[in-house]
């Protein structure tokens, strides 16, 4: 017996420590640190959320304690009868209008953010075409991987993220296979990706938060898609303006895959262009490829998602991609044996754009961290 409620106490101890654990984040990840306009606003819609609620439990449990207290069968006897209030106008009233009241004050805030959120007429100029004026990115969800491709410059990548900060980023999003969602907690969001439509919304990511949190922000599938849905993340690099577009502009030159000096990243890249080719694309216009864009691979911050940016865990997930990351779809797709995956590993290690680009340290050498495809 006396274990037992030594066991229940250990269990009621740790879920009490879950709760308020369950609020702790980082610059990077957390909803409770918002790292852009649309992200305050939400956060703020939280607050008020949260306000109204203690508000609620403090009254209820106040007059539920006075009713207790006064209501003392030690103090009243047992022969009491409290007065009836059944049918009492008068309080019927009042509990039906405070609930009425909290939901208007609730209510209107939370109307007015959501069509504010939602308005991305700017993304499209007075012929209906695509605003050249404001950075639109499409988004595709894959299974269990995200692909950007850049709306005006021409340029796909994938996994990595990068936005410009301090203005508005509009996104066009849609699912390639099942329904996912696209979140980065940090500066707002969740929006379904559906198969058979598009949604658009648009965040803004605040330069100073950025350089808080190394300029990296996590995004998240926040729908269940399958048996990788835990581990399909992207990372996002939020540049000054200026940055930015010295990014585009490195990845525009960018006309023919990239090609390796000698050695064995020469044949691995021999290699990758007679199997690997035929589902990864190594040049910014390879939109609509079945496997991910490795234009810039070698700029990655984690190999499939979960593991350090390294050439050892690199060979580790193209020779063996359904132990890390189950129901992927490169599972079987190519029959290479060891030395030849050697090869292939050193010449994505190489594919590099900028380095220069924000300071990435901080993920680099988080060695749990869950996310997307290679």
């Amino acid at each position: 017996m006396k274990n037992s409620w030594t066991k229940t106490k250990f269990i009621m101890l740790m879920s009490v420590l879950t709760m308020f654990l369950a609020g702790c984040g980082e610059n990077h990840l957390s909803t409770l640190k918002p790292a852009g306009e649309v992200g305050r606003q939400q956060f703020n819609l939280m607050v008020i959320s949260i306000v109204i609620m203690i508000l609620v439990i403090v009254v209820v449990t106040v007059a539920f304690s006075i009713a207790v207290f006064k209501s003392r069968r030690s103090q009243l006897g047992e022969d009491f009868k409290p007065k009836q209030v059944a049918g009492n106008h008068t309080l019927e009233v009042i509990w039906t209008s405070i609930p009425i009241v909290l939901l208007i004050i609730l209510a209107i805030p939370t109307v007015y953010f959501t069509f504010q959120q939602g308005d991305t007429t700017e993304m499209v100029n007075a012929k209906g075409e695509a605003n050249e004026d404001v950075t639109i990115i499409n988004v595709t969800a894959h299974q269990y991987w995200w692909e950007f491709e850049y709306e005006h410059e021409g340029v796909v990548t994938s996994q990595d993220l990068v936005v410009p900060t301090g203005e508005k980023v509009f996104f066009n999003l849609k699912g390639a296979d099942v329904k996912h969602s696209f979140w980065i907690p940090a500066a707002g969001g969740k929006l379904d990706t559906n198969v058979d439509g598009v949604n658009s919304f648009f965040l803004v990511f605040d330069d100073d938060k950025a350089q808080d949190a190394d300029r990296l922000f996590y995004g998240k599938c926040a729908e269940l898609c399958g048996p990788s849905h835990a581990l399909m993340d992207f990372k996002v690099n939020a540049l000054e303006k200026d940055d930015y577009e010295q990014w585009l502009a490195d990845m525009k030159q960018i006309e023919e895959p990239i090609q390796a000096d000698a050695g064995d990243a020469k044949e691995g890249q021999d290699i990758f262009n007679n199997s690997c080719i035929g589902c990864h694309a190594v040049t910014p216009t390879g939109a609509g490829a079945v496997g991910p864009n490795l234009t810039n691979f070698g700029d990655r911050e984690l190999v499939a998602g979960i593991l350090e940016h390294n050439k050892e865990n690199l060979v580790d997930w193209i020779k063996d991609p359904e132990s890390i990351k189950p129901g992927n779809k490169m599972t079987g797709k190519y029959q290479l044996n060891d030395e030849e995956i050697e090869k292939v590993a050193e010449y994505l290690m190489t594919l590099k754009v900028d380095e220069g680009t924000g300071d990435k340290s901080k993920l680099r050498e988080s060695k749990d961290e869950e996310g997307g495809d290679k």
